[in-house]
């Protein structure tokens, strides 16, 4: 099953299979319904089995916080879920089974059952992500455990109607201001509404988090209180071993916190060293790094993790993303840019990104497979879509 496209006109045939019935759905919505998702879940949850979930919100480190933990669960051999969004090339990805993206016969078997227990109003109302979300519980029903990270939200995430007995944050910054709030605290706000029993908190770069928790008077710990000083060389030897930014110690942190939090009193770091980061500061070659961040607090991660050094930038942005914000973070590591079409509405126009790039003083010109040399190094980063579409064109 390919990556999909979702376009605009709703399910007119619930009996499609489920790439043609999510092609059907919309992916962005200008106005969320926020009744919507609770309902449909109220709906069929008494034919569902949940196992224990552990529950991901914040702006960055999700998806990687979130492999740890679940890598970690499987390799001690844990029946195991992990659901992320979004998706690079396959929609499989977003749902991650005792080590591999589910197979497309799981896929079709689960859409089938979830099809037969929502009823019709919801089969067309639910948005991509709502039914994607309530098709990963269906398959995710003979788990021990699962890893849910929240998608763009917190409060109101279609992932915030399942009860869970642990909430993960990692570190929350500006993003999303339009949906979440205009402020690190009305985005802090937001996202930690979501806490249902007891939170971890990552190390945030805001005191407004930790403010923010006590407000809400959530039943909250502090990720590194968690950690002995042996641990914290341990974490630091995983993050290099694995040529990950060191910002990612940040979430291996987080994810050994949940791990003692549920039980585990030793940690064989060991068991972390062959796990599979798709998309997040990886080599796909000796001379290119793709990663999927988007955001001025994966830009400084990246221009920390590139220091001294130089870089040839395959990049695009969303006209709602701080792309202004994210090119001066990352301009002293940039030799230049080169510009990558993205097939999403959400593209910033070009016009725009190049007076940005102007502005900056980057040199910039428009990417081509042809142009690429073993002599550069290149960091493909801006977005999903963007890594999406280099992968495409480099491997095609």
């Amino acid at each position: 099953m390919d990556s999909l496209n979702p376009k605009s006109t709703r399910p007119s045939n619930t009996n499609l299979g489920l790439e043609e019935f999510l092609s059907k759905k919309s992916l962005y919505y200008d106005k969320i319904d926020l009744e919507r998702m609770p309902k449909a879940w109220d709906s069929i949850k008494e034919r569902i089995k949940l196992p224990k979930i552990i529950h991901i919100v914040g702006t960055n480190g999700k998806g990687s916080t979130g492999r740890f933990l679940a890598h970690y669960l499987y390799k001690c051999s844990f029946n195991i879920g992990h659901y992320s969004s979004p998706h690079i090339l396959r929609f499989n990805e977003r749902i991650w089974l005792n080590g591999n993206d589910v197979s497309d016969e799981t896929l079709e078997k689960a859409h089938k059952e979830l099809s037969k227990l929502l009823n019709t109003k919801y089969l067309e109302t639910l948005s991509y992500f709502e039914y994607t979300t309530l098709l990963g519980m269906v398959i995710f029903q003979k788990c021990e455990y699962l890893v849910l990270e929240a998608g763009l939200g917190g409060e109101f995430d279609a992932t915030s109607v399942f009860e869970n007995i642990l909430t993960l944050v990692t570190t929350i910054g500006m993003d999303h201001t339009s949906f979440l709030g205009e402020s690190i605290s009305e985005i802090a706000t937001t996202k930690l509404k979501a806490v249902q029993q007891r939170a971890i908190i990552s190390k945030q770069l805001y005191q407004e988090v930790y403010e923010v928790a006590d407000r809400l008077s959530l039943n909250w710990s502090r990720a590194e209180e968690f950690i002995s000083d042996g641990e914290s060389l341990e974490i630091e030897r995983i993050v290099s071993a694995l040529n990950l930014p060191k910002v990612f110690e940040k979430n291996l942190i987080l994810a050994v916190a949940a791990l003692k939090e549920i039980g585990f009193d030793e940690i064989d770091f060991d068991r972390f060293l062959d796990i599979k980061l798709f998309g997040r500061a990886q080599k796909i070659a000796p001379n290119i790094t793709i990663d999927v961040g988007h955001n001025p607090l994966a830009a400084k991660a990246l221009a920390k993790h590139f220091e001294g050094g130089k870089v040839t930038l395959i990049y695009n942005s969303f006209s709602d993303k701080e792309y202004a914000t994210v090119l001066e973070i990352l301009k002293p590591i940039i030799e230049e840019v080169e510009i990558i079409k993205i097939d999403n509405h959400r593209a910033v126009d070009p016009v725009a990104l190049e007076a940005t790039l102007q502005k900056l003083g980057i040199k910039y010109h428009y990417f081509s497979t042809k142009g690429i040399t073993e002599f550069k190094n290149y960091l493909v980063f801006g977005s999903f879509s963007v890594v999406e579409s280099f992968i495409d064109r480099y491997f095609s």
